[in-house]
């Protein structure tokens, strides 16, 4: 199936050429056909002569109804664009035809109504040369008359050309279905309608819907039951587990996980403008109020804040209108849902800077603003990564990966994973990790340089240990082998021993070995029982036993006993310390 938007000043016969080609009639109200105009959305089908099935969607074309007409046009990839031939090119022509271009609708059919009223060549006239210039210039025309039939052939062999150009829809893509009417049906609950512009639908399948979790009860296209449902499509969507208060035109049916809601993005705008006053944001079946913030000369670039979270992604194509004059001020791109913050003077040229140039940014460039992006993040911001990531699911823009290398060896030796990851202002210790390279390792939990052998007095310490691992050298000892002060202290930072009281020095692999040979005790020990276990004095098994309660590895269970946990997963920062 695929879905088109009628489009066109009011009265020009828009809903009369959709009820000669389906049969059906679109307008869905008593007082639409009363009236004798379109106020809401209406919707028909048919099939065109290559089988193909085409969904309209007609809009209003009053200026009172503008808002409803671009709620139907911002989900459909084409137009028809209908002009009267006894009218001519009216303002509502203009207005609509402006809402498109800056949406960016490449493909429609100029149709010329009424033709059997008046000759339709003037008309067809002033309609290309309004169209020229536009997203729509070069669209073909047809001529035809929704009282008498003539041209509706002609008409429904060129929707069949202008649909064949149409690009596929992304049928594996996440969805976002932008909803256009809800409804109750006894029995059923709540439907929510809409275009579903990419992905596909299926019943069971879990969505979110707003703040909530919701699951496809039923699916229908063109009033056909149905289990699943592939872009591009008309859809009725029966939802379990919400209410028809909690949903309105505007909302969204997400795909979970897939899609980066935001009330702030940075937008190219075309063409450029600097509006003053309230403005309106319309994406999809959405409107709502925005803000403008121009970041620099020449006025093309800018930051929008909206008055709700919505799911955007890079790309996006919108339109800024200004209410009160009743004119579209301009297209919008969206460039960047994650903006960072304008808190320095200056910084919204820098970042002016920053965007200028880049007409459709790709995951590098998104790396060359943010740093930092997890492979998820990008998805959700509409540009998937390549390559390997540098760590995890985290990817990096090369250069600013350099710099956080330098700024990594430049820091003093000794310090925790976990804390070189705060100073350098990382998100995830995975990261601190995958920076660490020659001449820096990771020993210990601890980032320290890479050394050929250890000083004598400590590789003398470390013999004496090994043979006794918890007779740990006197303070007498420690001096004779120069280690005490300041320059113990550089030993101990830089991972080669372990202090665990003053002048208590073992070999870091130690609380481990210690906690191992504890566990194997029958039961609930006391600090002699410990002593005696490890082979080592008071002076060393008190400070050691505290360490290890401090890691978790021993547990207290009175002033006198202690027990090993069954699970006692290490702190390689030490004891409640961090540099």
């Amino acid at each position: 199936m695929r879905v088109i938007a009628t489009a066109g000043h009011v009265d020009h016969g828009k809903s009369t050429l959709v009820r000669a080609l389906t049969g059906m009639e679109p307008d869905r109200w008593a007082e639409e056909r009363r009236r004798g105009m379109t106020i809401d959305l209406g919707f028909a089908w048919t099939a065109l002569p290559s089988g193909e099935r085409v969904a309209f969607v007609d809009v209003p074309g009053h200026e009172r109804f503008v808002t409803n007409m671009l709620a139907g046009v911002g989900s459909c990839p084409a137009v028809m664009f209908v002009v009267a031939a006894d009218a001519g090119w009216q303002a509502q022509s203009a207005e609509h035809l402006a809402a498109l271009d800056a949406l960016g609708v490449r493909h429609g059919l100029l149709v010329v109504t009424r033709s059997d009223l008046a000759d339709p060549a003037e008309a067809r006239r002033q309609a290309y040369a309004r169209l020229a210039g536009t997203s729509l210039a070069g669209i073909d025309a047809v001529a035809v008359s929704g009282l008498t039939g003539d041209g509706l052939p002609d008409l429904a062999a060129a929707l069949d050309r202008v649909l064949s150009a149409l690009p596929e829809p992304d049928r594996e893509a996440p969805v976002r279905l932008w909803i256009d009417r809800v409804f109750t049906v006894a029995g059923a609950g709540t439907v929510v309608t809409g275009t579903l512009a990419q992905g596909t639908l299926a019943v069971g399948d879990e969505l979110v819907a707003g703040a909530q979790r919701v699951r496809v009860r039923g699916l229908q296209t063109l009033n056909e039951r149905t289990d699943r449902v592939h872009a591009t499509a008309r859809v009725a969507v029966n939802l379990r587990s919400t209410g028809r208060s909690a949903l309105s035109r505007g909302a969204t049916l997400l795909t979970p996980g897939a899609w980066s809601a935001t009330d702030v993005a940075d937008v190219r705008l075309e063409p450029a403008a600097a509006p003053q006053g309230d403005l309106v944001l319309h994406i999809g079946s959405a409107a709502m109020p925005a803000r403008l913030r121009p970041l620099g000369s020449p006025g093309d670039l800018a930051r929008i804040s909206l008055a709700r979270p919505v799911p955007l992604r890079v790309g996006d194509r919108a339109l800024l209108r200004d209410p009160g004059r009743r004119s579209i001020v301009a297209g919008v791109r969206v460039l960047d849902v994650r903006p960072p913050p304008l808190r320095r003077r200056g910084a919204a040229a820098a970042r002016a800077a920053q965007l200028a140039g880049v007409a459709a940014p790709a995951a590098a460039d998104l790396l060359r603003w943010h740093g930092l992006l997890t492979g998820a993040d990008l998805t959700a911001m509409g540009c998937p990564p390549g390559g390997r990531p540098v760590a995890g699911d985290w990817f990096a823009d090369p250069s600013h990966w350099s710099a956080l290398q330098r700024r990594l060896a430049a820091l003093d030796p000794g310090l925790t994973v976990d804390a070189a990851a705060a100073l350098l202002g990382l998100p995830d210790r995975k990261l601190a990790e995958a920076l660490v390279a020659p001449p820096l390792t990771v020993r210990n939990g601890r980032i320290q340089p890479i050394a050929a052998a250890p000083p004598p007095a400590v590789a003398a310490v470390a013999a004496e240990l090994a043979e006794r691992p918890f007779h740990a050298p006197s303070a007498e000892r420690l001096a004779e082998l120069g280690l005490t002060g300041r320059t113990l202290a550089t030993v101990t930072r830089s991972g080669l021993l372990l202090s665990i009281a003053k002048n208590v020095v073992l070999l870091p692999e130690a609380p481990e070995a210690a906690a191992a040979i504890l566990r194997r005790l029958p039961g609930p020990f006391t600090v002699g029982d410990a002593r005696a276990a490890l082979g080592t004095s008071r002076r060393v098994a008190v400070p050691l036993l505290e360490y290890l309660d401090a890691r978790g590895l021993t547990r207290r269970i009175d002033n006198e006993r202690r027990v090993c946990p069954e699970s006692s997963p290490p702190d390689p920062s030490g004891p409640g310390k961090r540099p």
